[in-house]
């Protein structure tokens, strides 16, 4: 957990030991703020407290602070989300007992907000029994402060990350969230503007576009504030032959804004491939340069992969630029490491 924080450049962070068990572990937390015994420097206690888990990694800032303004007039509050399925009981014999009316009952799922004074005395009124077998956090608050909770209407993101099966759907989320905006840069010649104002119209139906011209040398502050606004796509569209100088300057902007540690941003160099551009061709050594580049750009969490428009006929230019656009957008929904350094051609 330390690494963690240390890598993350998390300031205001205190770690805390668990205990064997859920409860155990959450009063483990609430006693860092009251007693001088359990931490070496007592941290100055909150007058709501919010208990969440790992479990549950989607959850928005909105139904935090809808929890906690509720915790702060009743004095607990909860998330919860409507029952997918029946609940059963199973008598001794193994065969159906009852089930219970699914209309009338939720799911409590995390957030939870608690005036503090109220929490820590429930915690410290718990029975071993309580802190061994217990789950729900407002039936404490209920059972031994005759709190009762506010309940909240959650969002379907708040479900928990259990199966293995759950981890692809959380990474299918998290990659979704992340293809939602690209930035495309040009800085191409004039007579290849249409290419240039193309390729965004055509990727304007899938995707948030912010298209810029610039020079990336020129450290452009358009391009700065795309950056700070954790986009995490870039189109760099160029005429001419491959340099990697340019691009490092790129790079080097998104390394600065952090915005590579928690997440992986895509990089597509488009090269153009016209009948006017004679100086432009891509050889085995270009495409050594970009394997190497592609290479040290992954350990920074940067993903590059590189695209050839081939502009041979104006009547299928069209035709030729919505395939780009389909092949950006499949690099940037799928964010495969292993295809980065590779050369596409539309």
């Amino acid at each position: 957990m330390k690494t963690i924080i240390e890598k993350y450049g998390h300031k205001r962070v205190t770690v805390v030991e668990g205990g064997i068990t859920r409860h155990r572990s959450i009063f483990n937390g609430l006693k860092v703020f009251a007693e001088n015994e359990f931490s070496s420097h007592l941290v100055q206690k909150p007058d709501v407290v919010i208990i969440h888990d790992a479990v549950r990694p989607f959850v928005e800032e909105d139904i935090v602070s809808k929890v906690v303004m509720a915790a702060k007039e009743h004095g607990a509050a909860g998330a919860i989300r409507p029952l997918v399925s029946t609940v059963i009981a199973s008598a001794a014999d193994g065969c159906l007992d009852h089930s219970l009316e699914r209309a009338r009952y939720r799911a409590s799922e995390m957030p939870q907000a608690f005036l503090f004074d109220i929490i820590y005395e429930a915690y410290q009124q718990c029975t071993d029994y309580d802190l061994d077998y217990g789950t729900e956090c407002l039936h404490l608050a209920l059972k031994y402060c005759k709190t009762n909770a506010r309940l909240v209407e959650g969002t379907a993101d708040l479900w928990k990350v259990t199966y293995k099966r759950d981890l692809y759907a959380a990474e299918s989320i998290i990659k979704d969230n992340l293809s939602q905006q690209v930035c495309v840069i040009t800085n191409v010649k004039e007579t290849l503007a249409q290419i240039g104002f193309l390729l965004p119209e055509s990727l304007k139906s899938q995707i948030k576009v912010e298209a810029i011209s610039v020079s990336l040398s020129k450290n452009d502050s358009c391009l700065q504030n795309i950056i700070s606004g954790q986009c995490y796509n870039f189109v760099c569209v160029n005429d001419e032959r491959w340099t990697i100088q340019e691009t490092q300057e790129l790079v080097n902007m998104l390394e600065k804004s952090n915005i590579p540690l928690l997440y992986p941003v895509v990089l597509i160099l488009v090269h153009l491939d016209i009948p006017e551009n004679n100086s432009f061709s891509i050889g085995m050594e270009d495409l050594t340069t970009i394997k190497k580049f592609a290479r040290e750009t992954k350990k920074k969490n940067i993903l590059v992969y590189s695209l050839l428009i081939q502009y041979k006929d104006p009547l299928l230019l069209q035709e030729t630029v919505n395939s780009a656009a389909a092949l950006i957008m499949a690099l940037i929904k799928d964010r495969n490491p292993e295809l980065t350094g590779q050369l596409l051609v539309a």
